[in-house]
């Protein structure tokens, strides 16, 4: 049973309660009210909720001019579909077209235009759409254990792919099938839906720690597919492929740390100095391979630049877990 299933309970039966406390005919319609008012977050809950009590209003009125011009018959119910609806959808609460019908039928079924039943129609919206978005204020499941579980995840996939890719400089007829790249991406876009629903459910001060890192790690995901790319073009052993796998073996650690650590980024840079004195190649073979290898170093120092950028720390909050740093390598 999912967490909104309950919530959905609780709303609806606190909704039903109440109207029958305040005398409402078949108060169990501010249980369906409640019912279409319950969301997953906390600021979705409030647009929903304010998007289908503006459009109640629009079909009420809607419906009252018809119901005083026509009368109380069962096609002016689609003469109000007709016209209706599309006035809602006009007017931008189209959220709330379904909520707008269950007021509207209710006038139609008193067969009264009245004040009171008016009024009463304005009563179970504020019951119904309210008891559901009181129940969300109250209280939302953090994800904040979740995201983390995640974000474990991606490292780890991360952390895999270095190795692989460094098994396969040392070996280039190393058969890899990168299943790896596939499982990281999923993760991440898991991560970016769970990161994306948990700053929603904080309506004053969002925080954005983990939207940023993993769009830090979708960023670094597609330089890491450039970085295949480049990698398939280093089709024979060179010792220059042994001094770049051991840059992708000091990573595959570092990206598992808590910080930002710069280990591979000095080693990066002492190599490349290293390149620059070593002899220039000697046959067309080694031209190619040396320069696959330069571009891929190249590539990795761009990896490397998208986690520095990122690095900036977050307020550790006692209530929630949170992201200590946003880089890592």
């Amino acid at each position: 049973m999912g967490f909104r299933v309950i919530k959905t309970a609780a709303a609806t039966l606190l909704s039903i309660l109440l109207a029958a406390a305040a005398g409402i005919p078949s108060a169990q319609s501010a249980g369906l009210l409640a019912i279409l008012g319950v969301e997953t977050t906390r600021k979705r809950s409030l647009r929903t909720i304010t998007a289908r009590f503006s459009a109640s209003l629009v079909g009420l009125l809607c419906g009252v001019v018809l119901f005083y011009l026509l009368g109380f018959h069962y096609w002016v119910l689609g003469l109000y579909v007709l016209f209706g609806f599309p006035l809602i959808v006009k007017s931008g609460f189209k959220e709330g077209i379904v909520t707008s019908s269950v007021v509207v039928f209710r006038v139609f079924g008193q067969a009264e235009l009245s004040l009171h039943v008016l009024l009463q129609q304005i009563e179970l919206l504020i019951i119904g759409l309210g008891s559901a978005g009181l129940v969300n204020l109250i209280y939302m499941p953090q994800g904040g254990s979740k995201l983390a579980g995640i974000r474990k995840e991606v490292d780890n996939q991360f952390s895999v792919i270095f190795r692989q890719m460094a098994r396969t400089l040392r070996d280039p007829s190393l058969v890899w099938d990168g299943k790896e790249l596939i499982a990281a991406n999923d993760a991440i876009q898991r991560g970016i839906t769970a990161a994306s629903r948990e700053m929603e459910n904080h309506v004053i001060h969002p925080d954005e720690a983990w939207n940023v890192y993993f769009y830090m790690r979708k960023e670094q995901l597609e330089s890491i597919q450039n970085m295949m790319q480049l990698l398939s073009q280093v089709y024979s052993q060179l010792p220059h492929g042994e001094m770049v796998a051991e840059l992708f073996d000091q990573l595959s650690g570092d990206v598992l740390a808590e910080e930002y650590t710069g280990r591979t980024e000095k080693l990066l840079d002492q190599l490349e100095q290293e390149f620059q004195e070593m002899e220039l190649p000697g046959t067309r073979e080694e031209f190619e391979v040396r320069s696959a290898i330069l571009q891929l170093c190249r590539e990795l120092a761009l990896y490397l630049k998208i986690a520095k950028r990122h690095k900036v720390p977050v307020e550790v909050k006692p209530a929630r877990r949170s992201l200590r740093l946003y880089g890592h390598e």
